[in-house]
């Protein structure tokens, strides 16, 4: 019978299941749409994000994973089990390998209660590894070297920034500033300055069209629109790119200071490594427009963001269960 091992971005907004020789198979909102009433699981991942804001009183939409970590553990599992057989179908397979992305800043009890849910879902052997190191492989980061690389991988729920070499961290933070951040930024934002409430979903897209946290030369404008909290109607405003530079600079600080604070603690040969090689931003967070540009200008180090920064920590997580299996000299029976 076919083996097969599995990676999984185990993220607070996305999760992403990664699968040997077929790459990133899934990606989808980390999102269980429940009945109140019978508690009854009525869709999962994008069904399931379209009914937020947007459901009837008894079908609520939540989010299993809080910044970063597993807040609710039976939704988090059948979330797992649904995308795993989602991802690799019906099809009969010996008990899969399944490594998990989780933040630096995980707890031994939080990485417990992941390394469970992966085995509730049928894993034969559950391998936990820290996100910037699985992003840094994802990447392609040869993380065995005695080289100093610095990973910056920004989630929805957490920033995870380490500084690996010799096939691991040997400085890292986890700091709980990250998209989802930005996403409350905008929305406060917006009711401050215009009165405005707007949600969850239409703050994303504000901050993916004209989002930016560096000074920019052009600037954008979109129509938001929302509800209007003075007149108590709805309401439509334009908003340009510089008001959303002032509404993202306290988050975007907050990742800086914490890049900033690991170059403190990071060994003085290591400083220098990163300072040739530069930077490297993954996760969905690395998008943010300007991102790159404020790392730079704050800490004097090229900052670039990751070809596909969104794949990293699955591509990570999977490609580190196949080292580990030729390493050890697994053999697929």
């Amino acid at each position: 019978m076919q083996t097969i091992d599995i990676g999984i971005d185990l993220g607070t907004a996305s999760i992403l299941v990664y699968i040997k020789g077929k790459g990133v198979v899934l990606k989808e909102p980390s999102v269980v749409a429940i009945d109140v009433n019978t508690k009854k699981v009525k869709a999962f991942g994008e069904d399931a994000r379209l009914m937020i804001g947007r459901t009837s009183g008894n079908i609520r939409a939540v989010r299993p994973l809080k910044q970063g970590v597993i807040a609710d553990y039976e939704m988090t599992e059948k979330m797992m089990r649904y995308f795993v057989q989602k991802a690799i179908g019906r099809r009969l397979f010996r008990k899969p390998r399944i490594a998990v992305g989780v933040p630096s800043g995980a707890s031994e009890v939080e990485k417990k209660a992941v390394e469970d849910a992966a085995y509730q879902i049928g894993a034969r052997e559950a391998i936990i590894i820290e996100e910037p190191v699985a992003a840094a492989i994802g990447v392609g980061i040869d993380i065995a070297k005695p080289c100093g690389n610095m990973i910056v991988d920004i989630g929805g729920g957490t920033t995870d920034i380490a500084v690996i070499s010799l096939g691991g961290p040997v400085v890292s933070s986890s700091i709980k500033t990250a998209g989802d951040d930005f996403n409350e930024a905008v929305i406060n934002y917006m009711r401050r300055k215009h009165n405005l409430q707007i949600g969850e979903r239409t703050a994303e897209d504000v901050k993916i069209k004209i989002g930016t946290c560096f000074p920019t030369t052009e600037v954008e404008t979109m129509i938001v629109k929302g509800y209007h909290t003075v007149k108590s109607l709805p309401e439509k405003v334009e908003v340009s790119s510089r008001e959303m530079e002032e509404a993202l600079q306290d988050p975007a600080a907050k990742i800086v200071d914490a890049i900033c604070k690991v170059f403190e603690n990071t060994p003085p040969e290591l400083s220098a490594d990163i300072a040739d090689r530069g930077i490297v931003l993954t996760g969905g967070g690395a998008l943010l427009r300007g991102l790159e540009e404020l790392i730079t200008d704050r800490t004097g180090v090229n900052t670039m963001t990751a070809e596909d920064p969104m794949t990293a920590v699955a591509i990570g997580t999977g490609k580190y269960v196949e080292f580990l299996s030729s390493y050890r000299g697994d053999v697929d029976k």
